[in-house]
């Protein structure tokens, strides 16, 4: 009987996930799933969440809420405001230009390309949440005068060229403004003054179906004039580079 059993222990194959026997691959991960959860429900936020909001969204205590978004702070993810709001924080960024690598890459020599062609500084524009976020900014080689900013930076998707291009990737819908119907129509944003104090910015959208996220390319410049030639050289930009990505 000995015998047996010991033959019978040398010979037994050890349990694996395949065999059936073992906890679900997602097993143990409920902590996790909650934290993804919350992060997704601050970033899309206008106005951030409060400890209670988070708490009432993801269906637990405040104190469970309170840890999560501890750990998702630390982590550079999140950020509690002077108000005690919580909304997405810096971390997000560099996130968001990793799943959009693939984009980036694409756009970049283009946007290298037109930049030294108009002599203003050209840009790639994404929609995170309620935002228009800078994913590649290129300026001009020459020294020529031009305005520039900072990879990374973002304002609302109520202004500017870009603003408007990337909120004309949503279904159209009864009293939208005009400015986004019209990018609907003519293929192009173009404003004055709406981000910065006297300055033409011009926006040209890519195929949001391609790009996997609504995204625009955005040039801004102190010349009135510079649509004549930028909206053109914007949307064949925008056509290669959706075709590098189809």
């Amino acid at each position: 009987m000995a015998q047996h059993q010991t033959e019978a222990a040398r010979t037994a194959k050890p349990r694996t996930p395949e065999s059936g026997t073992a906890q679900s691959r997602t097993a143990g991960s409920q902590t996790l799933a909650r934290g993804l959860d919350v992060l997704r429900a601050v970033a899309a936020a206008p106005d951030g969440m409060a400890v209670a909001d988070v708490a009432e969204h993801a269906g637990i205590h405040r104190t469970v809420a309170y840890r999560l978004l501890n750990t998702l702070e630390d982590a550079r993810l999140v950020h509690r405001g002077p108000d005690g709001r919580y909304r997405g924080a810096a971390g997000l960024l560099t996130l968001s230009s990793a799943a959009h690598s693939s984009l980036v890459a694409a756009a970049r020599p283009l946007l290298r390309e037109l930049a030294d062609q108009l002599g203003a500084t050209v840009s790639l524009i994404v929609r995170q949440g309620q935002e228009a976020v800078a994913l590649a900014v290129i300026s001009p080689a020459d020294g020529a005068y031009h305005v520039t900013f900072s990879e990374g930076s973002s304002h609302s998707l109520t202004i500017g060229a870009a603003g408007h291009a990337l909120l004309a990737a949503d279904p159209e819908v009864p009293g939208e403004p005009e400015s986004v119907a019209r990018v609907r129509r003519e293929g192009f944003a173009g404003t004055y003054g709406e981000v910065e104090p006297n300055m033409h910015g011009l926006a040209v959208p890519l195929d949001a179906a391609i790009s996997g996220v609504p995204a625009c390319l955005n040039v801004i410049s102190a010349r009135s004039n510079l649509g004549e030639t930028a909206v053109p050289l914007l949307q064949a930009a925008a056509s290669r580079i959706t075709g590098l990505l189809a």
